[in-house]
């Protein structure tokens, strides 16, 4: 696999960066969790966010195989940093908005 078909994710939490995944994987599971939050705005708590992301998959998996919660989670997290989700201040426990 050549390097460009990795992408670096970043924590928001830390600033830094994380791991690096299969622009595959990540392409998936970014549009996967931008099907589950359709509109600027949408709302879910996030514990919810991997079963309706793995329902959005193709073939509900992970292309490749993976965890979905795991690759749910790192692509939520990178996704903020981006800007295009945010978690709603004040809710207990996490919801995530899409913002973009």
């Amino acid at each position: 696999m050549a390097a460009d078909d990795k992408i670096q994710m970043w924590n928001p939490n830390t600033g830094r960066p994380d791991v690096k995944i299969d622009r595959e994987k990540f392409d998936a599971v970014r549009k996967a969790i931008l099907k589950a939050l359709p509109r600027k705005g949408s709302t879910m708590p996030f514990k919810e966010l991997p079963l309706a992301t793995e329902l959005n998959l193709p073939d509900g998996q992970i292309p490749g195989g993976g965890s979905v919660m795991w690759y749910v989670t790192t692509v939520k997290l990178h996704m903020e940093h981006e800007g295009e989700l945010e978690r709603v201040a004040g809710e207990t426990p996490q919801v995530v908005r899409r913002v973009k």
